[in-house]
């Protein structure tokens, strides 16, 4: 779906209600090389990343998410220094 808009006298552009409506009130304005891209963000993101991950992921608790990032990080510190 394509849709054609314009910036206001202020640079806004309004996002039409039935696309608010399917991805929600907030996004990221991502530039790319040929033009600029909105990215919705999610309410949750933490459940986003859940519902598009793997059974292990979507049954992990944060606190383990966590102790699971700062392992890495301590493993990439190690790496680094040999």
């Amino acid at each position: 779906m394509s849709r054609r808009v314009r910036t206001d006298e202020r640079g806004r552009v309004t996002i039409p209600k039935e696309i608010r409506d399917r991805y929600g009130e907030k996004f990221r304005l991502v530039e790319l090389d040929s033009g600029i891209k909105l990215v919705p963000i999610p309410d949750d993101p933490v459940e986003a990343l859940r519902a598009a991950a793997s059974d292990e992921l979507r049954e992990a608790s944060l606190e383990d998410l966590e102790e699971a990032a700062q392992e890495e990080a301590r493993e990439q510190s190690v790496e680094q220094i040999r």
